[in-house]
């Protein structure tokens, strides 16, 4: 089968098409052709070796994290899923390959594809619909009326994140550039900040919940915003002793995490609020949760543009270099 992959880290021109051989299918499986995978920030740190020492993949590594497409075998043990069933997934981190023409899932980690959607906007939603949904539905058990702040509101992560929330009954709030406030407010924003006039720490008090998406000092002042007993949970911030356990990592790389996050735990403790770091799971179950929003237009894909499959190395490109306008990139089969 075609793929798209890399043989070492942190080559940014190593990401190559190259042939691999067809997925084996386990009983759990299914074997989905792919119609459309979409583009994430994960790809590009996959591809620098970013997580080398947490998720020891196997190279050459197919990238790839988001898919929609048609199931074409399913293993002895499947009972969910047929061939012909139109799917979209976030597969497992440990089986990840999306830019490829197949691939085989577990069935767990798969849905049936919302019917109002094209391939390409399904493709566009498993990772940051499940980021959306564990960040602030498991994670900060959002309740209605209570105030959340998500950053990068025009972001893959982002678009969503501000309609789940308002579904939520949550007054929101986001942070974007004055090209993107219409959108934001269209996507059901209460409040936007245009961070190229407003410092946001500055006009945001009282906030029960933060989804970080940018890292750095944004994740820093976002602890400023947060009334006593808030929650900051970043996707982009440094990991914790508590991301490690879930790995399942030995002792000094939990005590490694623990102290990369020391700083901004100290900090959220001296201000009485918490920091804790996400990286979100595969859920099937959980993008059955979502879809039913999805097909009721609640929440609605934001796709900037459309590759075909054989320019997937320009589509990373182009998302690395902040061309994305809002939204999400997609690599499509022909």
């Amino acid at each position: 089968m075609k793929t798209f992959m890399i043989e070492r880290y942190g080559d940014k021109a190593g990401v190559r098409a190259g042939e691999m051989p067809d997925p084996q299918v386990s009983a759990d499986d299914i074997l989905v052709r792919i119609h459309a995978a979409s583009v994430n920030p994960l790809d590009l740190k996959l591809r620098d070796g970013d997580f080398k020492a947490i998720l020891p993949y196997r190279l050459p590594l197919i990238l790839g994290n988001d898919l929609a497409g048609v199931v074409v075998q399913v293993g002895s043990a499947v009972t969910r899923f047929a061939v012909g069933d139109e799917v979209y997934a976030r597969p497992d981190k440990d089986r990840i390959g999306t830019f490829a023409e197949l691939i085989a899932v577990h069935q767990d980690d798969v849905a049936i594809k919302p019917a109002t959607l094209t391939m390409e906007e399904a493709a566009s939603l498993p990772l940051v619909t499940l980021t959306s949904w564990q960040a602030l539905v498991e994670r900060a058990q959002v309740q209605p009326g209570q105030k959340v702040l998500i950053h990068a509101g025009s972001g893959g992560v982002g678009t969503i994140a501000v309609q789940l929330a308002k579904q939520l009954d949550a007054h929101v709030a986001t942070t974007a550039s004055t090209a993107k406030v219409d959108l934001m407010k269209e996507l059901g924003a209460d409040v936007v900040v245009d961070y190229k006039k407003q410092a946001f720490e500055t006009v945001l008090h009282g906030y029960d919940v933060v989804l970080d998406t940018l890292g750095g000092e944004t994740l820093e002042k976002s602890l400023q915003v947060l009334k006593p007993g808030g929650k900051v949970i970043s996707i982009a911030g440094p990991p914790d002793a508590a991301f490690a356990r879930e790995l399942g990592a030995n002792a000094i790389l939990r005590l490694a995490m623990s102290a990369l996050s020391f700083r901004t735990r100290r900090r959220a403790k001296r201000r009485n609020v918490t920091y804790s770091f996400l990286f979100m799971k595969a859920s099937g179950d959980q993008l059955r949760k979502l879809t039913p929003l999805i097909d009721a237009g609640k929440i609605r894909p934001v796709v900037d543009r459309v590759f075909p499959f054989e320019e997937t190395r320009e589509a990373m490109e182009y998302v690395e270099k902040g061309r994305a306008r809002a939204g999400k990139v997609v690599v499509a089969m022909t």
